[in-house]
């Protein structure tokens, strides 16, 4: 008996520094970055700007693939088959909270994600054609009240923060919208710039096309005016209770190694500190949102515990 606690023992030993060295060796190889939306957004944009600094830092490349739809959950999902070794991450956008409460699914958004870091978080807000007769926040109220159910808006996709936001916004003032999802940003302020939908509801994406002239800011979201947009005013200053900022961040398969986590987080910490990457935030009003893998693990947790209140609030929870 002594003796095969002995062998086991040695086993064990030296399982351990061959882990060590494994995880140190990291990478080795390529790295997948799963993003939530599609190529020619915001996410992208910024998401490519970060993977191009960690490539240089981990010296292999960071490789970033598009996977738009689901209201911003499949890169989420794509983990729960990757390998736990490193070389898949995903954006985790805050849609993946909301996922048990809506949709059924066999995994736990908490405990089946190895939190890496955060990175950022948008900056929301809703726009209209600058040829809209809606000129105001009043006058799309007003409007929307004279015709129930005919005012149509877009968003990124059934289930993300500015589709429920929007909802909220229509709860509390007692109006009925005409809801549009679209896969991500670009599809979105292509279809506004073509007359589809009336108004958008997005992250700060829609920045250019303000700034050439093609759209309007009605309101933002953030519990500030945003510096880009200082004419624009703010949900509070209009009456309505709500902030909306939408913090995302890099997750990796669940038993992802702690030391190649660490890699990994170091790694895209340090990108986040490069100027290319807060440039890249800056065209969309959006900043470096740092959370360590700790800080983002507690993060998940307290998000998932309030997006229930938030799709129970609506009446959008799936039946249990």
């Amino acid at each position: 008996m002594q003796r095969r606690h002995i062998i086991q023992w040695g086993a064990a030993s030296l399982a351990a520094p061959a882990f060590m060295a494994k995880a140190q060796s990291f990478p080795g190889k390529p790295i997948k970055l799963i993003i939530a939306f599609p190529a020619g957004g915001p996410t992208d944009i910024t998401m490519r700007s970060l993977a191009d600094s960690a490539s240089k830092i981990l010296g292999q490349p960071v490789i970033v693939e598009n996977k738009p739809g689901a209201g911003g959950t499949l890169p989420a999902q794509a983990l729960q088959t990757a390998p736990a070794d490193g070389y898949t991450v995903a954006q985790i956008p805050l849609g993946v909270f909301r996922l048990p409460y809506t949709t059924k699914i066999n995994w736990d958004p908490v405990k089946d994600i190895s939190y890496v870091l955060n990175v950022t978080g948008y900056a929301f807000g809703l726009v209209v054609p600058a040829d809209s007769p809606f000129k105001t926040w009043a006058d799309f109220v007003a409007w929307a009240k004279a015709n129930p159910g005919k005012l149509s808006y877009g968003s990124t996709g059934t289930m993300t923060s500015p589709h429920l936001t929007m909802e909220l916004i229509a709860q509390q003032l007692g109006l009925e919208l005409l809801h549009v999802p679209y896969k991500g940003s670009a599809d979105l302020m292509q279809s506004i710039l073509g007359g589809q939908i009336m108004a958008a509801a997005d992250s700060t994406g829609f920045a250019p096309q303000v700034e050439a002239g093609k759209l309007r800011v009605l309101n933002t979201w953030g519990a500030e005016r945003l510096a880009k947009f200082p004419d624009a005013p703010t949900l509070k200053e209009l009456g309505l209770d709500l902030v909306q900022n939408s913090p995302f961040g890099i997750g990796a398969p669940k038993g992802t190694p702690e030391a190649v986590v660490k890699r990994l987080h170091d790694a895209f910490k340090q990108a986040m500190e490069q100027e290319s990457y807060r440039t890249a935030l800056g065209r969309y009003d959006m900043v470096p949102m740092y959370m360590s893998t700790t800080a983002y693990q507690k993060f998940a947790q307290d998000t998932f515990t309030r997006e229930k209140a938030l799709v129970e609030k609506l009446g959008l929870a799936k039946p249990q």
